[in-house]
């Protein structure tokens, strides 16, 4: 989701097939979407406008090791995440 949220138009496609590849694209399904509709709430959130933080801050909480999520909205998403997780901005 953020690679494709972070896409402005003025990147080449040379340059997007080159960052991809070092990138750990996560899958998000069922089991994200469940376990990310609580997140805003409990952090006094609400709104579509939190949808996508909310299942990157999931699948984030379940990465092992030292954690980076890289957001346009670090704002919001630093408020769905432990203080563990790295958020830095895209």
């Amino acid at each position: 989701m953020t690679p494709v949220e972070a896409y402005d138009g003025r990147t080449t496609e040379q340059r997007w097939d080159g960052v991809l590849p070092r990138l750990e694209i996560a899958d998000s399904g069922k089991a994200e979407a469940r376990g990310s509709r609580r997140l805003p709430a409990d952090a006094g959130l609400h709104g579509h406008r939190y949808a996508t933080d909310a299942i990157l801050a999931v699948v984030a909480r379940r990465q092992k090791g030292q954690v980076t999520v890289f957001s346009s909205d670090v704002d919001d998403l630093e408020r769905l995440v432990p203080e563990s997780i790295v958020v830095k901005k895209v």
